[in-house]
């Protein structure tokens, strides 16, 4: 498998886990879940589904590395990045529109795929790199300081717009 058919893989991957990532937590509500999906409507909460989904799309692309004995440098490192980098993506792109047009399901998940697009093409050029760059390990630590962020977010929810659920008028979980 080519790198780029493995980012491809790893976009398709993502892009369809975040539907079923954005209700896990109304199917399966407990702490982790918490952590990992949206626990209400907000903007922030969806920001979990972005890079959750890329998270468990980069863990299936290194099993996949692994057992094909490709010798791919960075591919942690690379996912860990393209999950940081779509949060930024996806609220530059929707923010101004949801600002314009209002809660619309079919922009907002056009704008998700782009936003994904654009970080897999990030990720890409990560792992197309000839230097093993030697993060993978850290790129573990970073990927829980963002859950650990996530998760304090989630239980003591700042009192701002962007984390205020739009249906309910709530901050957190309800």
């Amino acid at each position: 498998m080519t790198k780029k058919r493995l980012k491809i893989l790893g976009f398709i991957i993502s892009f369809v886990l975040c539907f079923p990532i954005h209700f896990l937590y109304e199917k399966i509500p407990c702490f982790t879940t918490s952590i990992i999906a949206p626990v209400n409507e907000s903007i922030f909460e969806h920001m979990k589904i972005l890079f959750s989904s890329i998270i468990i799309s980069g863990i299936i692309q290194k099993v996949i590395t692994t057992k094909m004995n490709l010798n791919y440098k960075n591919i942690c490192f690379s996912n860990v990045i393209s999950g940081i980098l779509s949060i930024p993506i996806f609220l530059i792109m929707f923010i101004p529109i949801y600002n314009i047009i209002g809660e619309n399901l079919i922009v907002n998940i056009i704008i998700m795929m782009i936003a994904l697009i654009i970080s897999y093409i990030i990720g890409y050029y990560i792992i197309k790199l000839k230097k093993d760059l030697k993060l993978e390990t850290i790129s573990i630590f970073i990927v829980i300081i963002v859950y650990l962020i996530f998760g304090t977010f989630t239980y003591n929810t700042p009192k701002y717009e962007f984390f205020k659920d739009p249906l309910t008028n709530i901050y957190g979980i309800k």
